[in-house]
This record gives C-alpha cells, sequence and structure tokens, in this order.
C-alpha cells in the first residue's frame, strides 16, 4: 500500500464574518470531501468550491444557493456563479431564495474562468454583471478592486482602468480612466502575477520583483504611513465594517502587510498616495511567486521558508516574516486575501 501523501489544508486569519468566532489567530478551515479547491472571500461570508465542484459558504449569508458549481464571485449584495455553460447572480437576502436575477448563457466552445474572465470580457458581483473588454486585448488574469480593475495580458504586460483617486491604476495621476490602458511604469518588464485591492494595486514580476502602487492609509504598499505613525496601535480589532472612500517552485514563505504591526515614530517621508508602481524592497531578497490583496492589506507568498501569522491587530507598514506555519511544520503554497482576512494553503513539510 501506497505511503500517504503530505496533508493539505487552508487556514484563516482575521475577521471571518458575523457567523463565525472572533479572533485574530489562525483557524483551520475545515476539510471538504475532494479538497478545497476555489476560496473566495467577501466581507461577511466565504465561498468555497470543493474538488467535486460542491459549493459551500461559510459566515453570514441567509437562504440557500445551487449546491455545484465550478467558480463563484461573492460581494454583499450578489453572488455571482459559473454553473455548467451558464452564468447566474444571485441577489443575496430573500433573492436567493427567488432564483437567480441575471443569467448568461455561454455559447458552445465558450469557457469562462477563472472568474471574473468571461467569454468577450469579464462579470462582476454587481450589476450590470457582465462587462465587455477590447477584442483586441488577451487576458491571462484579470482581477477586480472596489473601483478599478487590473488585467494581466500574455505578454506580462498590466492594463488597469476604472478610478483612480487614490493612485490605484498607476499612470501617474489620479483621473478615471474608462477603458483599459497599459501601465506604462512597467512596460518592458514582463509579469508574472497581479492583484488588486480595495484601492491599491500589486504586481509582480516574472523575475519575483514586488511593484505596489495606489491607497497606502493602512500602510498596505509597505511605505511609511503617516497615519500610522501618528496613533498607537489599537487595543484590538473592531468588528464593525470600517468607513470606506468612496470615487464620485520551493519552499515558500508568506510577507504579510496589514492591520498586523505597529509603526515606530520615525523621521521618514511618509506617502499616502503612490500614483506610480514603485519596486518593494523586500528582506533578505526575497522573490515572490505569489500575491494577493485585500481591502487595505496584502499577502505575497515567496520562495522560500513558509512564514505566516502575526497573532496582532495592529497596522503596519513594513513588510514582516510571520511564523505560524514553519512553527508547526507546514510550508505555504497560496494565499488569497479577503477584504479584512487573509487564508492560506499550507502543505506538511
Amino acid at each position: 500500500m501506497a505511503e500517504p501523501g503530505p496533508q493539505r489544508g487552508w487556514f484563516v486569519f482575521g475577521f471571518r464574518g458575523f457567523a463565525e468566532p472572533r479572533g485574530g489567530g489562525a483557524r483551520r478551515v475545515e476539510p471538504e470531501p475532494g479538497g478545497i479547491r476555489v476560496v473566495r472571500p467577501a466581507w461577511s461570508y466565504t465561498g468555497l468550491v470543493t474538488g467535486r465542484g460542491r459549493l459551500a459558504l461559510r459566515g453570514w449569508l441567509a437562504g440557500a444557493l445551487p449546491g455545484h458549481c465550478q467558480d463563484l464571485l461573492p460581494s454583499e449584495s450578489h453572488v455571482l456563479l459559473l454553473r455548467g455553460a451558464t452564468l447566474e447572480a444571485w441577489a443575496r437576502g430573500k433573492g436567493l431564495c427567488a432564483g437567480p436575477a441575471w443569467r448568461w448563457p455561454l455559447h458552445p466552445g465558450e469557457a469562462a474562468g477563472p472568474l471574473p474572465l468571461a467569454p468577450g470580457g469579464y462579470v462582476t458581483p454587481r450589476p450590470p454583471f457582465l462587462c465587455p473588454l477590447p477584442p483586441a486585448l488577451r487576458a491571462r488574469k484579470l482581477v477586480l478592486g472596489h473601483e478599478h480593475a487590473a488585467l494581466l495580458g500574455p505578454a506580462g504586460t498590466v492594463y488597469t482602468w476604472g478610478c483612480g483617486r487614490h493612485g490605484q491604476l498607476g499612470h501617474g495621476g489620479l483621473e478615471p480612466v474608462s477603458e483599459p490602458r497599459l501601465v506604462e511604469a512597467l512596460h518592458g518588464v514582463p509579469m508574472g502575477d497581479v492583484a488588486a485591492g480595495g484601492w491599491h494595486s500589486v504586481s509582480v514580476s516574472e523575475g519575483g520583483d514586488l511593484y505596489v502602487w495606489g491607497w497606502n492609509e493602512s500602510g498596505q504598499l509597505a511605505l511609511p504611513s503617516k497615519a500610522l505613525a501618528e496613533k498607537r496601535p489599537p487595543a484590538a480589532a473592531s468588528v464593525s465594517q470600517p468607513e470606506e472612500p468612496g470615487c464620485g517552485a520551493g519552499k515558500a514563505e508568506l510577507k504579510l502587510v496589514s492591520h498586523e504591526a505597529a509603526l515606530g515614530a520615525e523621521a521618514v517621508d511618509f506617502i499616502s498616495i503612490q500614483a506610480f508602481p514603485a519596486l518593494l524592497d523586500l528582506p533578505a531578497g526575497s522573490e515572490v511567486s505569489k500575491v494577493s490583496c485585500g481591502s487595505r492589506h496584502t499577502a505575497a507568498v515567496t520562495r522560500k521558508y513558509g512564514q505566516l501569522g502575526h497573532n496582532e491587530t495592529a497596522s503596519s507598514d513594513q513588510p514582516r516574516q510571520v511564523g505560524y506555519f514553519p512553527a508547526n511544520g507546514l510550508t505555504v503554497e497560496d494565499v488569497v486575501c479577503g477584504p479584512w482576512n487573509t487564508y492560506i494553503c499550507a502543505v506538511e513539510k
């Protein structure tokens, strides 16, 4: 009989919705038959898709959804599902029991996903649900912030569009952009990954360098934040939803830049908005393999020494190695940020 392989599992840190236990420490996500293939956090709940295509919902979500799907995009107003050859949007609340509020059948031979990518464009979990892209623009990956979008092209180019008032588009200004525009500051440096937070963006070059731009109010860019320098770290994290601005191959290590540590008041040049991509100098020359963003935090998996989990609630503008996983004999493989939490896939060493 063959020896069982290393055990793999998902862990979550941070706010997990009103129906979930409170606390900032790590909690293992209950395993699902067939394993967990997709993790999609919203603010008050999380959607999971298993390896067998079963949909599991965790957190504060009333009503019932179809039991099987290939992918989903959750929000506080709608849940968008990819089911077979159909995209569906289900309204939260009583609408979950009334059937989908919107349906888009795919034509034979068309494929959607990973969401939000869809044939001819992309989908969002709020009306109008389906948004077109220019026919000549090809996408390897597309990510959505609260008010902007970023696209990674086949040649490693990055395009952004949407609201720009917090510098999240990376074009050097704060104006909105209605159509995908090349981020020229990154042109000539092939990118391998891109992520969008609430009002910030991050990309990873094929060589493992990390570029950040946008809003830095909570230190989410790992650049000096005046707001953090001027206040003491809070005694505990709030469980109410914060007020948000509007627009009118080796071992893995996780770096977390978030509400995780206090900033010492040093004489430095503070950055509130970074309108151009900035190359981030990570400790010990770390090379990044994957990155994910929440509303006001950023997490990156690097290519050595899997580490994660500060067990603190104060904000930080410094990237830090975190020791939960190596202390428990685990190596990080993947990371998915929700608005106010972080999900990590780790495997036994």
